[in-house]
């Protein structure tokens, strides 16, 4: 009964908790997310970005405080003076209503108050005009009026850009007012937004050549990994520049990649010089046997000597797939034409295709072993061939399906491991090494590439060879 009502108690404000700030970070995560499918995805956009965003903003932030502060208060204070003369003016001219020309009140008000006035006669004001899209001047001019005149008046601010004209009703007449802008308007707010995008051109046009520069680095590094990865020499112009860490990943890089190759040289020569000390033992083994009087299990010794002989012929091969090589012109067309001179001597059916450029640019004698085993074991275990190469700008693909009978889905990876025989696996070939698809495979992602297996059309299976090129 208490495992029934404790089941019904709501739950701890701590675990509560807990799930709703999980639920606020996973909403923030699918936030950023989404901005981030939208933001530039090399490093020079997004350090431009980083560089123009917070001046952007800080213009931003300034320009509306100006606005706000500064150019709103001093055209505030400048309609306000305007409309206090036109006030004057309009007290002058009912003090003094027997004047009919009101020539005094026209020279005092274009001397001492810089306006040009008119009283014309009593005469509707004019239909109001059309308002501009932002125009400060007109609200803070038409509220200032109604303030502090509070009669009838029409103004335009957006017929003549240096003159203001203003009317105002009066009991038996019409005043009408012409006057300067920058009486009423702070008008030399452009002056600071050329200031201000003006200098910020300037910034610019420094902080763009600098950090271009300092990019430049980063970019020579990723294309020396990126050669390194596809098995080609290190750029010539290569060496570490930059800002002091951008020097010293150069650097680690250098020393990596020199690690590397004594590594693989310092094995490679170990494998070819234990294969040919070997080789020699076998071969003085088999003149030993020819030179032996006595038949008695010779055949069965030789044919032990011939498998030790080919298994290492295998390993000195896997050796040489190791071995440096510099980068080469390689001809698919020639090559598909010597596998299909290939196919007739072994009675197999050979169908290529091939698209794009015939030549890319590999180590040619190790991606002519990379090939040549992956067709070879199609040719040992099927009769039937086909090859299609797609060559686009950068990238070669090589597919090749057979009608063999195949490899289980779980050992296909199994048989691109050194020396690994499945007893029903394609790669129990003669040798019996075990060791052409693993030369094939470690020559293809020497090149930057991979090589994977699945179902052929066909019937058997397929090879996908994707190289850089």
């Amino acid at each position: 009964m208490w495992k029934t009502v404790w089941s019904h108690l709501p739950a701890p404000l701590s675990t509560r908790a807990e799930q709703a700030q999980e639920a606020v970070a996973a909403r923030w995560n699918r936030f950023w997310r989404r901005v981030g499918l939208y933001l530039p995805k090399r490093l020079y956009a997004r350090s431009l970005l980083i560089v123009i965003t917070p001046m952007i903003l800080l213009q931003s932030v300034v320009t509306l405080v100006f606005m706000e502060r500064h150019w709103q208060t001093v055209t505030q204070r400048l309609s306000t003076a305007t409309t206090r003369d036109l006030a004057a003016i309009i007290d002058m001219i009912e003090t003094y209503p027997n004047d009919d020309d009101y020539a005094n009140v026209i020279r005092i008000a274009q001397e001492r108050l810089s306006m040009k006035i008119d009283i014309l006669p009593p005469a509707p004001l004019p239909p109001p005009g059309r308002k501009p899209f932002f125009s400060i001047l007109d609200q803070i001019l038409s509220a200032e009026i109604t303030s502090q005149i509070n009669r009838p008046f029409w103004i335009d601010t957006v017929g003549d850009s240096r003159v203001l004209e203003v009317r105002i009703q009066l009991e038996d007449k019409v005043l009408r007012a012409f006057i300067r802008r920058n009486q009423a308007y702070a008008s030399n707010t452009h002056i600071f937004l050329v200031w201000m995008v003006g200098t910020s051109l300037v910034l610019l046009m420094i902080a763009i050549p600098f950090l271009r520069n300092q990019i430049r680095p980063i970019l020579k590094l990723a294309e020396a990994a990126e050669s390194f990865g596809k098995g080609r020499p290190m750029p010539e112009d290569f060496r570490p520049r930059g800002a002091d860490e951008v020097r010293r990943a150069g650097l680690a890089f250098i020393q990596m990649r020199e690690r590397i190759e004594r590594q693989i040289e310092q094995r490679t020569a170990m494998l070819s010089g234990v294969s040919h000390d070997l080789r020699t033992i076998l071969t003085r083994f088999k003149l030993q046997l020819a030179l032996s009087g006595s038949r008695s299990d010779l055949t069965e010794l030789n044919r032990d000597i011939d498998d030790m002989q080919s298994m290492l012929e295998g390993y000195l091969e896997f050796a040489r797939g190791k071995a440096g090589e510099d980068p080469g012109r390689f001809d698919l067309a020639a090559f598909f034409d010597a596998q299909a001179k290939e196919a007739r001597l072994l009675g197999r059916k050979l169908s290529t295709s091939l698209a794009g450029d015939p030549e890319i640019r590999v180590r040619p004698n190790a991606f002519d072993r990379l090939l040549s085993n992956v067709i070879g074991n199609a040719f040992r275990y099927a009769q039937t061939v086909r090859v299609e190469a797609v060559h686009t700008k950068g990238s070669l693909t090589v597919i090749v399906d057979d009608d063999g009978p195949g490899i289980p889905a779980q050992s296909r990876e199994d048989v691109f491991k050194p020396f690994v025989r499945l007893d029903e696996a394609r790669n129990l070939d003669a040798s019996g090494t075990g060791l052409g698809l693993s030369i094939a495979r470690d020559i293809a992602r020497s090149h930057g590439g991979d090589i994977s297996l699945d179902d052929s059309p066909l019937g058997g299976l397929r090879a996908i060879i994707r190289v850089p090129a």
